[in-house]
């Protein structure tokens, strides 16, 4: 059982916010919080951007839809599932993911339903990822990529999704939060229909 410490949190006030930069994909703000126990208190920075949506494609044999592409952050390449920066608050997080899955990698599929939500990095992040499951996907049209995305799409079983997040071949944080969610619903689904069988 784990250690109990006798010791509850406090929550943080919020005083006073202010825009230090905007940029194309987030604002860089300054929030002074203070401290409602020890009296104190300080400027701390949070990135305020769009929600976010991440998309669990499966095809009728049950492959998923993955992207691979040229990461800025890491200065490396990243496997990755399709996804992308919602429209608009308040955007409808299935419709979101079927329109990234579409542009990304021309797939689009049927019995669209939402995994859960997750905060990226609530430490210094206000935004959630939205993750979306997708099934019976199907290449209908070529993908629509922004001006600066260039993503080599690709199948892999799901069986070979998770071995490669056990070894690190994947490492992008929110594709592993899809996993574990997908997790029990992937289990049921292979005990109901066990997936067909691949054929090269």
């Amino acid at each position: 059982m784990p250690a109990s410490f006798d010791h509850t949190p406090s929550r943080w006030e919020k005083r006073a916010e202010q825009t230090l930069t905007r940029t194309r994909i987030f604002d860089l703000h300054s929030t002074y919080y203070y401290h409602p126990v020890r009296g104190t208190g300080r400027d701390f920075y949070v990135m305020h951007s769009p929600d976010w949506v991440n998309v669990v494609a499966l095809t009728p044999e049950r492959r998923m839809v993955l992207v691979r592409q040229f990461r800025f952050g890491i200065d490396d390449f990243s496997i990755e599932i399709p996804g992308g920066v919602m429209d608009h608050p308040g955007e409808d997080a299935v419709a979101a993911g079927l329109r990234e899955l579409r542009e990304e990698t021309g797939y689009a599929g049927a019995n669209a339903r939402l995994l859960g939500r997750v905060h990226p990095n609530p430490a210094i992040m206000s935004n959630r990822c939205h993750l979306v499951l997708v099934e019976q996907c199907k290449r209908i049209a070529g993908p629509a990529w922004d001006a600066d995305e260039e993503i080599e799409v690709t199948l892999a079983s799901v069986d070979e999704v998770y071995e490669w997040a056990r070894t690190g071949r994947i490492t992008h944080s929110l594709v592993l939060d899809a996993l574990l969610l997908l997790a029990p619903v992937w289990e049921k689904m292979r005990q109901q229909d066990p997936p067909p069988a691949h054929v090269n």
